[in-house]
């Protein structure tokens, strides 16, 4: 470069190195834009970029009479624009010397000691915080590495990550990454020396960039395609409809061949799921694969497509053991759904059938149990709650925002009946609408929270640091709308961690925490290393390197022999899983102690880890048969039609149909799981001699029609549940 006098070609910091053969000139475009001796004397088209040739080589005359304060060398083409200040440098030595140069009027130049400063103020807090663009730590500090945000009180950037994003995004997508504010965001940040570009984002320059967008894949990819007509062959609404990876959306499977009950079910291809399998995140699926893999003697891969559909085989006649009682059924019957371990614990297991029934079996016995006294505790604590209404308007893209505001409208009470109004279900009658939005209100809540930043962990989720969520007080409201949601008819989280609910119930300080409940993969490879340390030299060298952390956790200490390692352990686990999160965890507490949860959680501690660390119990044609009650007659078997229905809901279980489980549940009751406290009124069936199915959601009754044959009851239950569903959707 002419004017710094260096080879380097690196665009992110000095610009563009660009070369002219015909004027033997090369110069980078940053040193150019900030020389103080030049300007764009000719149009764009002229000479680099508007700065003419003849001025550019009276820019390095001028240069070369003056000495870089920094590097002591001759071409100093920049200089300080305070008044009295005589320093001048190169554009490299003054990013080295942390000098600010604004892009932006007249491209002013500032050194070391005159440069512009944020104003801190004083309480705010000198801590850390996630970096939302590169997502590492960075500190709380008035330095020239870290900027902060003009518009959100405790956003935090580094300058490099903040360079690389405006030179990506452009000055049109260039913007606040937490509030998305632009105008304040953008003038802060050239003030602070940030270059953003005067083009449009790097992602919309790039030709037919989304070309593949508008391709829509349309093949069956499983191992067994059992489609006559082809893998391409594709008939929407049946069961020959082709779904693709929810994903990647680059392979697809008929419903069919992958025994897909719905549509509305997620798939995944192989490829997908063994990336999720490596990266750990699939323990859920395989849990869920388990029994798949146990009926098969475990030589299923549960990573393979699965084989044809075969109907499920039990003892005695395929239906016998739904024909004994509606509310009591055969001991005999193989596990149809499987137990959720804690969530803290959640390991893939390989188990021998026989032993992973039997155990199984007896787990799922006993969580059952437990739900049961829950049940039975949240009724106790429903006698709180009064006929007056609160109703919440919801729209469901805004889920967390809508909720936050009705929670803390002035009018709230949690011992209101509550009411939802759903802004994008304006089709839905009030009265059939009232249980249903409820319902899914409530469920939409539960999966926001489990995916939000106030918790962290892939499976079973500790609660995170969130500065401004503490300051917001959002760790209440969320403990506030758990307990609202379990004693007003919505599920359970079920993605408490076992160290959370401890700490919820016996108090931190009651708490031993373990390195699965480190969400955070650096400190838990930190950690992992200290604890495998093979020698007090590996220790020690280990320590070294992590002093830094250790001195922020509180843990830096001289260590003398190799068996410290282990109290060393148990102290960070101790700070970053319960110390470090003292203010939210508090403050979730208070919010649990609405409706006295909290109160009947340290009374009943077994059975409240059943719904807060264990997945909900997927439902079963066993537990839909032992959820209704049949009023007709005492003698189920008696009862016109009633073994059409038991049959139903195993045809649906074993995927013979094009409705699923949750689809009949949500046309008689109006939610797509049992919630922990129950329905009320609890589910009943009728037979009359109507035409067609009639789901009474205010009643929580499923009225079936008496058919001569179960294909005509098959029929009618098809077409009436999917039609209705299809039509409250649309």
């Amino acid at each position: 470069c002419v004017l710094c006098g260096r080879t380097d070609d690196c665009p992110e910091k000095y610009g563009e190195k660009r070369t002219y053969m015909e004027y033997n000139l090369t110069v980078h475009y940053y040193c150019l834009l900030m020389s103080s001796g030049i300007w764009q004397r000719g149009e764009e088209d002229e000479g680099v970029d508007g700065f003419l040739i003849t001025d550019i080589r009276k820019e390095v005359n001028r240069a070369a009479k003056l000495k870089c304060n920094i590097c002591k060398k001759k071409g100093a083409s920049i200089g300080c624009v305070a008044p009295k200040c005589k320093r001048s440098y190169h554009f490299p030595c003054g990013i080295k010397k942390e000098c600010i140069f604004q892009f932006m009027e007249d491209f002013r130049s500032y050194c070391w000691e005159h440069r512009p400063v944020q104003n801190f103020v004083d309480k705010e807090p000198r801590g850390a915080s996630q970096c939302t663009i590169c997502l590492d730590l960075v500190e709380h500090l008035p330095v020239y590495t870290v900027l902060k945000s003009p518009c959100c009180k405790n956003a935090w950037f580094h300058r490099e990550c903040l360079q690389y994003q405006a030179l990506s995004a452009g000055i049109f997508f260039f913007r606040c990454t937490v509030c998305n504010n632009k105008d304040n965001f953008q003038k802060e940040m050239l003030r602070m020396g940030i270059h953003i570009p005067e083009r449009d984002a790097s992602w919309e320059l790039e030709e037919n960039a989304y070309q593949d967008l508008l391709h829509c894949y349309q093949h069956c990819d499983v191992k067994r395609c059992l489609c006559k007509k082809g893998r391409d062959y594709n008939e929407p609404d049946s069961k020959w409809e082709i779904k693709r990876c929810q994903y990647c959306g680059s392979r697809g499977t008929h419903l069919a061949c992958s025994s897909m009950k719905s549509w509305e079910q997620n798939w995944e291809c192989v490829e997908c799921r063994s990336i999720f399998a490596k990266s750990g995140k699939y323990s859920k699926r395989k849990r869920r694969a388990l029994a798949t893999s146990e009926k098969t003697n475990g030589t299923t891969c549960l990573l393979e497509e699965p084989p044809p559909k075969s109907p499920r085989q039990s003892s005695g006649s395929p239906r016998n053991f739904l024909l004994q009682s509606p509310k009591i059924m055969c001991q005999n019957l193989s596990p149809c759904s499987h137990l959720e371990l804690p969530a803290s614990n959640r390991v893939p297991m390989s188990l021998s059938p026989v032993m992973s029934n039997r155990n199984w079996s007896l787990m799922q016995k006993h969580l059952r149990e437990q739900r049961r006294e829950v049940c039975n505790i949240l009724k106790e604590l429903k006698v709180q709650v009064k006929t007056k209404t609160t109703r919440l308007n919801i729209n469901a893209e805004n889920i967390w925002s809508n909720a936050l505001k009705g929670f803390r409208q002035r009018n709230f009470s949690p011992t209101n009946t509550i009411e939802v109004n759903f802004s994008n279900c304006k089709n839905r009658s009030k009265t059939s609408a009232s249980a249903a939005s409820k319902h899914h209100f409530f469920q939409l809540l539960m999966l926001h929270l489990q995916n939000s930043s106030l918790f962290e962990g892939s499976s079973g989720k500790n609660l995170s640091l969130d500065f401004q969520a503490v300051k917001e007080n959002l760790y209440f409201e969320a403990g506030k709308m758990i307990a609202v949601s379990l004693v007003h008819g919505g599920p359970s989280p079920g993605f408490f961690s076992k160290t959370l609910f401890d700490c919820l119930v016996y108090g931190p300080e009651n708490v031993k925490p373990v390195l699965e409940d480190v969400a955070d993969v650096d400190v838990a490879q930190t950690i992992q290393m200290i604890k495998y340390a093979n020698s007090l030299s590996s220790l020690q060298s280990t320590l070294q390197d992590c002093c830094e952390f250790l001195a922020a956790a509180g843990c830096l200490r001289p260590v003398t022999a190799l068996c410290d390692k282990n109290m060393l352990v148990n102290d960070i686990l101790i700070y970053h899983v319960i110390k470090r999160i003292t203010l939210p965890l508090e403050s979730f507490r208070q919010g649990l102690k609405t409706l006295g949860i909290l109160e009947k959680m340290q009374m009943h501690p077994d059975a409240f880890s059943s719904i807060l660390c264990h997945k909900p119990e997927r439902l079963s044609a066993e537990t839909i048969c032992d959820l209704f009650t049949i009023h007709s007659s005492s003698d189920v078997n008696k009862v016109e039609g009633a073994d059409f229905w038991m049959g139903y809901l195993q045809d649906v279980e074993s995927g013979e149909s094009v409705v699923t489980l949750e689809d009949i549940l949500l046309f008689v009751t109006g939610s797509r799981y049992i919630p922990s406290i129950g329905f009320d009124p609890e589910p009943t069936i009728k037979f009359l001699r109507i035409r067609y199915p009639i789901g009474k959601r205010l009643l929580n009754r499923l009225e079936l029609p008496i058919t001569k044959t179960y294909r005509q009851f098959k029929n009618k239950m098809e077409l009436t549940i999917r039609n209705t569903l299809r039509v409250e959707r649309e």
